[in-house]
């Protein structure tokens, strides 16, 4: 019996992978998320990705263990997880009307092979009040989402259109992932 593992604390991630009715544990990981600010967002996200499934990896040698992370960029920037509702506020603000990218990278580690890559989706947001804005931070949406927001949620008011793959904005781009579990030995149900 292969034994598959999420190495994420998000529920987004879980919920994906459940809806796919796939038999796994999750098992987060506690790695720096700290990266090198010269690397490029697919990098970033690749590396990161790949730090965590091998942490969980380390303790479950025998497993398939699935590593994710998600980034916004907007002109250059990387933004992460906002840490109050003032970087909240200049996170939507920079986006609104605005078309901004984001990166999720996955890894996945097996006893036999490592895969890591990553998808991008342009987001297009609508141009947003500043009233709108502060509505969005009271629901307490943002603050463990990447770029203040989650297009799954409330936030999903904000966008006006992507370009990409919708799964990959919410968290794990399900479709490819499943592909690449297959090609990493994985039998799908």
């Amino acid at each position: 019996m292969q034994n598959l593992i999420l190495a994420s604390s998000s529920p987004r991630r879980k919920e994906l992978l459940e809806n796919l009715h796939l038999q796994f544990e999750v098992s987060s990981s506690d790695v720096d998320e700290s990266f090198d600010p010269v690397l490029k967002p697919g990098e970033i996200v690749k590396e990161l990705a790949h730090r965590k499934a091998q942490a969980v990896f380390n303790k479950h040698p025998d497993s398939y263990v699935i590593g994710s992370d998600t980034v916004v960029v907007k002109d250059g920037n990387v933004l992460g997880k906002p840490g109050s509702s003032k970087e909240a506020f200049t996170m939507l603000k920079s986006l609104s009307g605005t078309t901004h990218s984001v990166y999720t990278g996955v890894s996945i580690v097996t006893p036999e092979n490592v895969i890591t890559f990553y998808e991008k989706t342009e987001v297009v947001f609508w141009e947003l009040t500043d009233e709108e804005i502060d509505s969005y931070i009271g629901t307490g949406e943002p603050f463990d989402k990447a770029g203040a927001y989650g297009i799954q949620g409330i936030g999903s008011m904000l966008v006006k259109s992507i370009n990409g793959d919708y799964f990959s904005v919410v968290g794990l781009p399900v479709s490819r992932t499943v592909r690449e579990l297959k090609k990493a030995g994985y039998s799908l149900p």
